[in-house]
């Protein structure tokens, strides 16, 4: 018997209050990063019986996370773990005829990620590539013949006798990233696998990458996106290109907006092709959303379908008779399904409420859908859905969760005073639904272009475990709420953010939530950034965490990965120094800043380097200010060692309470 998901999440959010009541449960700890499986990356089997994904665990031992691939029945009722090795496996992909499922590894010794087969009937999987470039994405072409890959081309900076990496010499205008550290001229190309033959042979080369491959349903057309402009350093532009699948093919480009064209999905009678456009067409596309848009495959006219709703779309998936294509869409905290008639471009919400849905994917022949499914008060786990409803055939969490009480969470719209309507998020702490003047920490998202939603919450519920209320605020610059909330933060950081911020904590202080004489705030990224910008302006905030964060903006060109963004919405230091020094006040207003401030920053960050937490903790220092810099060792952006993260969220947890409580 099916217990659909509506009512469950429903039914959880309720009882809420009588978890959070029970003597047999906990609260949730930082430690508790080791317990937590990440499910991700479902893929429905051809014959849509049985849907294949990913589980991640971190691992105390080796201080990494592992994953492994599972599968498991439509009906949930069979669950199967298919690798058990030390090395992580990745990408599952069922081959068409259901036969074999691949997936990538450098299992076995391979110095390089690897594609392997694995029979479904049995036995242990095969390597069937000896690749020597980091693979990206691979897709098989619908008759399994071969599979088309993307692949960067090999490094050679090691010299073979004393494996001394040869000098970094650059020549490029964007020359940095996060990860990939200083970038050389090698690119990513479409390369061609016969699966018979085990034979692999190039389709691109040059100076171009190219990326989200696409076969067409005849398996003998490509789709491809790459930036084919001038110099692709100095722009987002991408469009959508073809090419016959053989050898010497020449390529026929698709789309030619300015902006970026991504994610080519051929319609199923092969006529069409859907796909997102980025509603900016400058440089730099950050502070904008994706619309979906529809395109000849021959070339032609676009039709943009999705610009009616003001809402960013991804995700997207034709139906089987190409008269619909499903997709998810980001809305006031939320993430749905919607189904889009093309005839008409109406569209249709199918499965919405307070939760998220990601990673959408249907059988080959477009009858069964899968994807991920979280709410406030569970992990992501894979859901089927049927029509407008939803199974959950996961439950990789269930007994740790229910092990749990956790934080209540609900939605509540702030006014600023300029009269914005903001969509924040409270956390309120396990078994404290009626207390009122907490103690509360503003823990502020990334981005800025992203959103606070009603996903679980790792981070805050932690926090709200330490007895604080935790807000999230869905500040001017955030997504969800249209495109021109996203850009009225364009060239004027820390202006209309911080009035978003203030002006929540002004209403949850009005309404007897939260103490106003024991508010902390935080974040990481653009979080971090306003942080900085908040302490800067207000000083009720008592205690604060800033992470991957800068404040002297204008020591950051050149020294990180976003020259393109800085020349396109700032323009240049020496010829807008007014611009550059106006965003730059927590620096150059430090002196007012009273609150308490712990500093954070990882060490191999080319995001927001290190520079930005260095100089902030060395001005308070300065000036008499308690500070703390942490520096995570050999760390990028986005801490990936399991024991660097309880650090940090151990590390918040002492701050806040040192000077909070």
């Amino acid at each position: 018997m099916k217990k659909w998901i509506l009512p469950v999440v429903l039914f959880i959010s309720g009882s809420s209050v009588v978890m959070a009541q029970s003597s047999s449960k906990r609260s949730l700890l930082p430690t508790d990063i080791y317990r937590i499986k990440n499910v991700s990356d479902p893929q429905v089997s051809p014959d849509g019986k049985w849907i294949a994904y990913t589980v991640s665990m971190a691992d105390s031992a080796k201080d990494k996370r592992n994953t492994d691939i599972w599968m498991v029945s439509w009906d949930g009722h069979q669950t199967v773990q298919l690798t058990h090795t030390p090395e992580s496996e990745s990408m599952p992909r069922w081959s068409p005829d259901g036969k074999y499922l691949s997936f990538v590894s450098a299992r076995m010794g391979n110095a390089m990620a690897q594609i392997w087969l694995l029979d479904r009937r049995g036995g242990e999987a095969k390597q069937i590539t000896h690749l020597k470039g980091d693979l990206d994405e691979y897709v098989w072409s619908p008759d399994g013949k071969q599979i088309l890959l993307t692949m960067k081309d090999q490094d050679f900076s090691d010299t073979a006798s004393t494996k001394t990496r040869k000098p970094y010499v650059i020549d490029r205008y964007h020359f940095k990233e996060d990860i990939t550290g200083y970038l050389d001229n090698r690119h990513t190309h479409l390369y061609l696998f016969d699966v018979q033959a085990e034979k692999l042979d190039t389709l691109t080369k040059g100076q171009f990458d190219e990326s989200a491959p696409a076969w067409s349903p005849d398996s003998k057309r490509i789709a491809f996106v790459s930036n084919r402009t001038a110099d692709p350093d100095k722009n987002d532009n991408t469009d959508i290109w073809l090419m016959n699948a053989e050898k010497g093919a020449s390529l026929q480009q698709v789309t030619t907006w300015p902006g970026s064209d991504t994610r080519p999905m051929w319609s199923p009678d092969g006529q069409s092709i859907a796909y997102l456009q980025s509603s900016s067409n400058e440089a730099f596309t950050m502070y904008g959303q994706n619309i979906l848009a529809v395109v000849p495959a021959n070339g032609g006219t676009p039709v943009l379908l999705t610009t009616a709703i003001d809402r960013p779309v991804s995700n997207q998936q034709w139906a089987a008779d190409g008269k619909y294509i499903y997709c998810l869409i980001t809305d006031n905290r939320k993430k749905y399904l919607a189904k889009v008639e093309l005839a008409t471009q109406k569209i249709q919400p199918l499965v919405e409420g307070e939760f998220c849905l990601e990673r959408l994917n249907m059988s080959d022949n477009k009858s069964q859908m899968a994807a991920l499914w979280s709410d406030p008060y569970h992990p992501y786990e894979v859901v089927v859905i049927e029509g407008n409803a939803m199974h959950q055939i996961t439950h990789m969490n269930d007994d740790f969760m229910q092990s749990l009480t956790l934080a209540k969470v609900e939605g509540f719209t702030s006014v600023s005073k300029d009269g914005t309507k903001v969509p924040c998020l409270l956390f309120t702490p396990p078994g404290m639904d009626n207390a009122t003047k907490l103690s509360a920490i503003f823990y502020i998202h990334g981005g800025p272009v992203a959103q606070d939603d009603y996903a679980f919450d790792f981070t805050r519920q932690v926090l709200a475990a330490g007895n604080f209320a935790v807000i999230g605020v869905n500040y001017r610059g955030s997504n969800g709420s249209g495109l021109a909330y996203i850009k009225a933060i364009y060239a004027d950081w820390g202006n209309k953010e911080v009035m978003d911020i203030t002006g929540a904590a002004d209403y949850l202080i009005k309404a007897g939530k939260i103490d106003g004489n024991r508010m902390g705030i935080s974040g990481w990224s653009y979080g971090g950034i306003s942080t900085n910008y908040t302490i800067a302006t207000d000083n009720r905030f008592k205690a604060a965490a800033s992470g991957a964060g800068s404040s002297l903006q204008l020591s950051m060109y050149g020294f990180d990965q976003y020259i393109t963004q800085y020349e396109t919405e700032l323009g240049k230091p020496w010829e807008h120094p007014e611009k550059w020094m106006a965003l730059s006040y927590p620096f150059f207003h430090v002196n007012k800043i009273k609150t308490p401030t712990l500093f954070m920053a990882s060490e191999k960050d080319f995001n927001v380097p290190t520079i930005g937490a260095e100089q902030m903790y060395q001005a308070l220092k300065s000036i008499g200010v308690p500070t703390e810099l942490v520096i995570y060792p050999g760390q990028h952006h986005g801490i990936i060692k399991p024991s660097y993260q309880v650090d940090r969220l151990e590390r918040y947890l002492v701050w806040f309470k040192q000077y909070l409580q």
